[in-house]
């Protein structure tokens, strides 16, 4: 299998300048460029930028997949909106990290797996995980647990280490976290597990109150910095900011559980799992044999009731002397025989068959499918050996 890798970056809370579309250019002459975005593939040669300066000084969203097995997701908030001491509990391997500058953070997904039969597929693969940024600014953590998983499942993290605090929602995915445990393909057993303690997700508004409380206490100076901001359109998570600033912290379910417990769960429910699907597939394939012996019995049922007028249509098909003829030929033969045995009449079904070889003895490419079949050779022809 030849080499294949695809990188997309997304420019989320600000549009590129021609300045900056035009340096983006000159790294690569074939790369899809517009003003939000910039996306190539390589089935030879090597990206040649670097990753993490492009998302410090242009993008605000980074996917990188190959079809030796390596995901990548970069995503990059204001640190006002994503902090050390949120991300700090859940980045504690090498799979899920994150690092600060110039006042933002940006976060990383990384998941290695060998002899995978397929790889993400390029139409929106970034699109539907950029939502991800506007959930963890306005306080869902989910993706940040997600990450912590991954670093669980990679066996990167001793047993005894506890669990982060667990986010609500986690039996409830919206579609850019399913998209998200799809891409780092963490283990469906191991998300069921960690989503037992998740209690349900409980929607937040501001109400009007709220904001005018807020609004009022605030320093005049601060309050004629966050207007100046707003009006000059320079900042735009700056809505982002405000929401968190005046929503109250949502308080998590505690850490209960070690790393060693959710894979000691995740493995009892994986086999449990397997045993139920086995069983499910025997109850099914007996139904399907039972259903398939009924369908058989009726049919030779109907076969019996036709009578001589089967032979007939037996006579039908040698004479149009075509293989598929023959072949349905043998197959009637076949089920006169079972209908023979469970009438007790096997000797008069010899006797015809025994007739029908003699007759049709000029035809070996008939014969032979009926030797094939398991039929003996009729009476007169063993006589005259």
């Amino acid at each position: 299998m030849s080499e294949y890798q695809y990188y997309e970056f997304q420019a989320v809370d600000r549009s590129l300048t021609a300045s900056e579309m035009a340096e983006l250019r000159s790294w690569s002459s074939r790369a899809r460029i517009t003003p939000t975005s910039f996306v190539n593939d390589y089935e030879w040669g090597e990206f040649k930028g670097d990753e993490d300066a492009w998302m410090d000084k242009y993008f605000d969203a980074f996917l990188y997949f190959a079809n030796w097995g390596t995901n990548v997701l970069k995503l990059r908030l204001p640190t006002c909106l994503l902090d050390r001491d949120t991300l700090d509990p859940y980045c504690t391997g090498e799979s899920f990290g994150f690092r600060e500058g110039n006042g933002k953070t940006t976060i990383t997904f990384v998941s290695d797996v060998e002899d995978i039969d397929e790889w993400p597929d390029e139409a929106d693969a970034l699109s539907t995980l950029i939502p991800l940024r506007t959930d963890l600014a306005r306080g869902d953590l989910r993706a940040l647990y997600i990450g912590w998983l991954l670093c669980v499942q990679a066996r990167e993290l001793d047993d005894e280490e506890v669990e982060p605090p667990v986010p609500p929602g986690l039996r409830e995915l919206n579609g850019s976290l399913e998209r998200l445990v799809d891409f780092l393909r963490i283990d469906a057993d191991l998300l069921d597990v960690a989503a037992e303690t998740s209690p349900p997700m409980q929607v937040q508004t501001l109400t009007e109150d709220a904001i005018q409380k807020w609004i009022a206490s605030l320093a005049p100076d601060l309050r004629d910095d966050y207007l100046r901001r707003f009006i000059a359109g320079e900042d735009h998570a700056l809505t982002l900011e405000l929401q968190k600033l005046i929503r109250p912290e949502e308080a998590f379910a505690g850490p209960t559980r070690t790393v060693g417990e959710l894979l000691g769960a995740t493995e009892k429910r994986s086999a449990d799992r397997r045993k139920a699907q086995a069983e499910q597939a025997m109850k099914e394939k007996a139904r399907r044999e039972r259903d398939s012996a009924e369908a058989r019995s009726r049919y030779l049922a109907t076969l019996a009731e036709m009578g001589p007028g089967v032979w007939k249509q037996i006579e039908d098909l040698v004479a149009t002397r075509q293989p598929a003829s023959y072949d349905r030929v043998v197959e009637l033969l076949v089920d006169l025989r079972e209908v023979a045995q469970a009438q007790d009449s096997s000797q008069d079904f010899c006797g015809r068959l025994d007739r029908l070889q003699n007759e049709q003895a000029r035809k070996p490419s008939l014969i032979a499918r009926i030797r094939r079949a398991g039929f003996a050779a009729p009476q007169r022809e063993l006589a005259e050996n």
